[in-house]
C-alpha cells in the first residue's frame, strides 16, 4: 500500500515538474523567458515551447499586435500666432523588439504608452509652435502629423525603445476655453447684428407692401364709386325718361302721383307730426272721394310742415 501511495506521488510530482516546463506562446503574443531575472530568450513563434522549471526559468507575455494611444491631456498649446490651442490625437504603435522595450521601458504596454505619450505630446507642440491656426486647420495639416510621426519615431529609435510608429493622427484642434468663450461671444454678437439687420429690412418691406396695398385699395374704390355713379346717373336718366314719357301721356295722373309722393314724404319718421284741419285744408281730399279724383278737380299741392 505504502508503494502505490509513493508510485502515485512520484507521478504526481513529475506531471507538476512537466507542466512548470511547458509554456505556450499565442500568436498575438511575445514570449520572453528570463534566468534569474534577466532575459534569457524572446519567443516570437507561436505554439507549445519549453522551459526550466521556477524558479530557474520564468516566462512572461508582452502584446505584438498593434496598439492605440489616445492623448488624454488638456494643457493648450501655442501656435505661431501665440494663440492658445487644445490638441486631441492619437498614435498607432507597436513593439518590435521586446528585449530592447524591456530593457528600455518596463515589462508592460502601459510603460510604454506613459513614455511614449509624453513624446508625442513634444512634437507635437515643437511642430505647432510653427505653424498658425489656418495651416493646422486646413492647409498643412496633413504635414504636421507626418512631420510629428517622423519625429516621434526618430526619438524612440535613438532612445533604442524597441517600438515602431506606425500612424499619427490629429482629431480635433479647438481653442481653449477661456477664449472660446469670448469667441462665441462675439459670434452671438456678430448673429444678433445681423439678425437685428434682418429684421429692419423685414420692417422696411412691409410698411412699403402695405402702403402699396392701402394705396391700390383706394384707388380700387375710387374706381368702383365712379363706376356706381356713373350707372346710378344711366339708371336716374332712364328713370326719369320714363317718368315723362308716362306722364305725359296723362298729366292728371302725373299731379296724382307727385300728390302721392309728397304725403309718403311728409310721413317718413315716426316722430312727424302735423297739425291738420279736416274741413279747411285739401290735403286729405283725395282719401276722401271715391278713391279717384272727380273730373275737373286738381289736387291742390300739400301744406308746408
Amino acid at each position: 500500500m505504502n508503494k502505490i501511495g509513493f508510485i502515485v506521488t512520484g507521478v504526481l510530482v513529475a506531471l507538476a515538474l512537466l507542466s512548470s516546463t511547458l509554456f505556450v506562446v499565442d500568436q498575438r503574443q511575445f514570449g520572453v523567458v528570463y534566468a534569474l531575472g534577466q532575459i534569457k530568450d524572446v519567443i516570437t513563434e507561436p505554439g507549445l515551447h519549453f522551459k526550466l522549471p521556477p524558479p530557474f526559468q520564468n516566462v512572461s507575455y508582452i502584446d505584438k499586435r498593434l496598439l492605440s494611444l489616445d492623448s488624454n491631456d488638456t494643457e493648450p498649446m501655442l501656435t505661431a500666432e501665440k494663440q492658445r490651442l487644445v490638441i486631441d490625437w492619437f498614435v498607432r504603435w507597436r513593439i518590435i523588439n521586446p528585449s530592447q522595450y524591456i530593457r528600455a521601458v518596463g515589462l508592460n504596454e502601459a510603460a510604454g504608452a506613459a513614455q511614449l505619450s509624453r513624446e508625442v505630446r513634444d512634437a507635437f507642440q515643437q511642430e505647432i509652435s510653427k505653424r498658425t491656426v489656418r495651416e493646422l486647420l486646413s492647409t498643412r495639416r496633413d504635414q504636421l502629423m507626418n512631420d510629428v510621426r517622423q519625429s516621434v519615431q526618430q526619438e524612440v529609435k535613438a532612445r533604442n525603445w524597441g517600438i515602431e510608429i506606425v500612424d499619427v493622427r490629429m482629431t480635433r484642434a479647438d481653442y481653449s476655453e477661456s477664449i472660446t468663450e469670448s469667441v462665441y461671444r462675439r459670434m452671438q454678437a456678430e448673429r444678433q447684428r445681423v439678425a437685428n439687420e434682418l429684421r429692419s429690412t423685414g420692417a422696411a418691406e412691409g410698411e412699403k407692401i402695405r402702403a402699396d396695398a392701402d394705396r391700390q385699395r383706394e384707388v380700387t374704390l375710387a374706381n368702383a364709386y365712379r363706376d356706381a355713379q356713373k350707372v346710378r346717373g344711366e339708371g336716374d336718366a332712364q328713370a326719369a325718361a320714363a317718368y315723362a314719357d308716362a306722364f305725359g301721356r296723362d298729366p292728371q295722373f302725373a299731379q296724382f302721383y307727385r300728390s302721392l309722393e309728397a304725403y309718403r314724404a311728409s310721413f317718413n319718421k315716426k316722430g312727424d307730426v302735423m297739425v291738420l284741419d279736416p274741413d279747411g285744408t285739401e290735403f286729405f281730399r283725395t282719401y276722401r272721394g271715391a278713391g279717384s279724383l272727380a273730373p275737373g278737380i286738381t289736387p291742390s299741392q300739400p301744406p308746408r310742415r
